[in-house]
């Protein structure tokens, strides 16, 4: 049953309500929830990474704008609806793209831009480090961003007093803590399963490992202080709120959760924190995320391993590219149709031609296509360069055409989860999605359930993605009852009663994709040749 208005309206006032802000790749979103998990209001700023000196980037003038832009317009909504002026808030909290690099001397100055986790020039430290921890650290995580300066000898490294993610920089300057939630602290360097903080020894290896550098300082000194969820991570501070709300309207002292990573929130927004259940998150990158019973056998560099925000590890097949290339394509297509005199609404488009995929052939029809915008750690490519190729026996026609880029999409995905389904037979009891893609019905859920082989499900939840996911975090910690699980909070209260689509996957989509994937790994090497030899 939805929230009635007068509820609404009491919650703004009294304060009951939990608010999540998301940076993700493409847009900062801000949803406020009730105490009942049901969504109040939203706002949200589109913004777009750049690429400077061969790193990609967000500047922080567009950090601080987008906060305050998404929360206004967010605010403003809830004047415009309820009449009401937020004035507190019962909790916050912030969650952004994981990994990364963000490095501050002790007078908070940052020391070099942002290095996102899009940035595939890690490549030597992260084989070193993974040699040496026996631990997969993929080139996204801070510490491999961290030791690559190292090795590249960068002036800004004896002035650091912290590295941090995006969304710890954010919770930091907020509340003045230097916190991290353990999922997404689990993206910087490894997590001890049992002691729920950095692992101690691999910690002591890198300081052994650099110690001849004479830095004035030891690697557990500059990370942040890792918290799990249900636990708070500070206050929102007096500055914190004028930054906040430019209105100045909020007041300080509002209890903020541990900052976490999308793919803690994701875990959350599609209930898959429970072993043996997973969840696929779908946007400029793709990830995967399977709740573990044991320990893998032995170290892959296709597969992260990371934990929920409780602390459970998780095996995360994340791969840097997914749906940009084909939003570019159908961009294109736009651009076609307004240049024939007919303006069309891109949600009629995407629904129309991701339809098309249903008619074609299983394979594909033959084509092939590497939608790599940036490069691609899975596939072993250090630079972006999307391609499209076919040859002369290729069936290209639309339906096909639509289809291959939906394949590609998940094209390296699959390469990862098949390592977790075949070699270490990970079982999956479900697999939850959510993201843009699963706006269009059935058509992604499709793809991805052949992908997969597993019946994927999407419920009316998927929508709110990540800032619900971590508004959801923030009310945990306020309303969870003595000693409730995060588990059982997400069961009992949260998804109690919520509609849920699943689509098993059928016989012939998935024989299509495995011909597919198959071509796939085998053009593998024309990408290469593109990225190599081919000057843009």
């Amino acid at each position: 049953m939805k929230t009635n208005r007068v509820h609404i309206k009491q919650a703004i006032t009294k304060g009951e309500t939990s608010l999540g802000i998301e940076f993700g790749s493409t847009r900062i979103k801000a949803v406020l929830i009730d105490n009942r998990f049901e969504t109040i209001a939203s706002g949200s700023y589109e913004w777009e990474n750049l690429l400077e000196d061969g790193f990609w980037t967000y500047n922080l003038l567009d950090i601080i704008t987008g906060l305050q832009a998404a929360y206004s317009e967010m605010k403003q909504e809830v004047e415009r609806n309820y009449g009401i002026t937020i004035r507190t808030i019962g909790s916050i909290g912030f969650s952004a793209m994981m990994h990364g690099y963000m490095a501050f001397d002790h007078t908070g100055e940052l020391l070099v831009p942002f290095r996102t986790w899009r940035n595939a020039t890690t490549s030597v430290s992260a084989k070193e480090l993974t040699d040496r921890f026996q631990f997969n650290i993929p080139e996204r995580w801070s510490i491999a961003h961290l030791y690559q300066a190292i090795l590249n000898e960068e002036k800004h490294l004896p002035r650091i007093d912290l590295i941090t993610t995006l969304a710890g920089y954010i919770h930091w300057l907020l509340t003045g803590n230097k916190a991290i939630g353990i999922g997404d602290a689990s993206g910087m360097f490894p997590i001890n399963e049992s002691t729920q903080d950095y692992n101690e020894l691999m910690v002591e290896q890198f300081d052994e490992l650099i110690a001849n550098k004479g830095y004035p300082w030891k690697l557990k000194d500059i990370l942040p202080k890792v918290y799990v969820s249900g636990e708070q991570a500070g206050e929102l501070t007096e500055i914190g709120a004028k930054i906040l709300d430019k209105s100045q309207n909020l007041q300080p002292g509002i209890p903020l959760c541990p900052p976490e990573g999308d793919a803690g929130t994701g875990m959350v927004a599609t209930n898959s924190v429970r072993k043996r259940t997973g969840n696929v998150s779908v946007g400029t990158s793709v990830f995967a995320m399977i709740v573990l019973e044991k320990e893998l056998s032995k170290v892959y560099p296709e597969i992260d391993l990371v934990t929920t925000p409780n602390g459970s590890p998780v095996g995360m097949v994340h791969a840097n590219n997914c749906s940009s290339d084909l939003n570019a394509w159908l961009g294109l297509f736009r651009e076609f149709s307004e240049a024939m005199g007919q303006k069309v609404e891109m949600n009629k488009l995407f629904h129309v031609l991701l339809n098309k995929a249903l008619e074609a052939d299983p394979d594909g029809g033959g084509l092939l296509s590497y939608g790599y915008f940036s490069g691609e750690n899975i596939t072993g490519l250090e630079k972006g360069r999307p391609l499209f190729v076919r040859s002369p026996e290729s069936n290209f026609n639309l339906a096909n055409f639509m289809r291959t880029h939906l394949f590609t999409a998940f094209g390296a995905l699959k390469i990862g989860m098949d390592i977790l389904k075949d070699k270490e037979n990970v079982a999956i009891d479900s697999i939850l999605a959510h993201g843009g893609l699963f706006k269009t019905p059935v058509v992604g859920q499709k793809i991805v359930a052949a992908a997969m082989n597993a019946p994927v499900s999407i419920m009316a939840t998927a929508g709110e993605g990540g800032a619900w996911g971590i508004a959801i975090l923030a009310s945990y910690m306020i309303n969870k009852d003595q000693r409730e699980s995060l588990e059982d909070f997400l069961d009992k209260k949260v998804f109690e009663g919520v509609d849920r689509q699943e689509i098993y996957p059928d016989r012939f989509d998935v024989k299509g994709f495995e011909e597919f994937i198959e071509r796939y790994k085998k053009g593998l090497a024309v990408e290469q040749a593109a990225v190599d030899n081919l000057i843009l």
